[in-house]
């Protein structure tokens, strides 16, 4: 049996055939911008650290895509550098467990600026148990975090902080959790648990 199609019927099916083709086009330009936006530069570095200090690897993008927009060359106004935009002192810090002495120029090295500011993510996650006490403690210190999971007005259990008192903090954090989660949507980046995180590092 010959099913004959109208010329009407025809036109439909070609108007739906070129809206899926133009949809599939929109797509993979939508994605192709995106990924420019945010981009896996330096990801040799990126997953050879976040391999060994157990950290996400979406969460080392977003950091570095929060404080230098994958500038190995940036300098913030109080002196931190690098892709991760560590501070000189903070550096030496680090050092002194790593048993390294390099110079803080050396952080404008994406190797060296990946690898401390994954290996300090580390730490902070060890220290805080959770993400984002951990990106909140990166950006306004470990002593300053722990003051406001102490204060029961910004934390109701001392470990998790349901609210962050300062506003460049708190836009800092809910920037970076934004970009991890566009980071695993984009490039299908697994997440790895907290437990698994801890483990890697003990």
């Amino acid at each position: 049996m010959i099913i004959r199609l109208t010329e009407k019927t025809k036109a439909i099916m070609l108007l739906l055939l070129l809206a899926a083709f133009l949809v599939i086009i929109l797509y993979n330009s939508v994605l192709l911008v995106l990924k420019t936006v945010y981009p896996v530069s330096y990801s040799a570095q990126v997953e050879q650290s976040a391999q060994e200090y157990g950290v996400d690897v979406s969460l080392v993008y977003a950091l570095i895509e929060a404080e230098s927009d994958f500038n190995k060359d940036a300098v913030s106004s109080v002196g931190a550098k690098g892709l991760t935009q560590i501070l000189p002192e903070t550096f030496k810090w680090l050092q002194g467990k790593t048993g390294e002495s390099l110079s803080e120029d050396a952080l404008f090295e994406p190797e060296v600026s990946v690898k401390y500011g994954t290996y300090l993510l580390s730490i902070l996650q060890n220290e805080f148990g959770n993400t984002e006490a951990a990106v909140a403690a990166y950006h306004a210190g470990i002593g300053k975090v722990h003051q406001w999971l102490e204060n029961p007005e910004y934390s109701d259990d001392g470990v998790t902080l349901k609210y962050i008192p300062y506003d460049d903090t708190r836009a800092y954090v809910d920037k970076l959790m934004r970009t991890r989660d566009i980071y695993v949507n984009l490039y299908n980046l697994n997440q790895p648990e907290m437990e698994e995180i801890k483990n890697a590092n003990s």
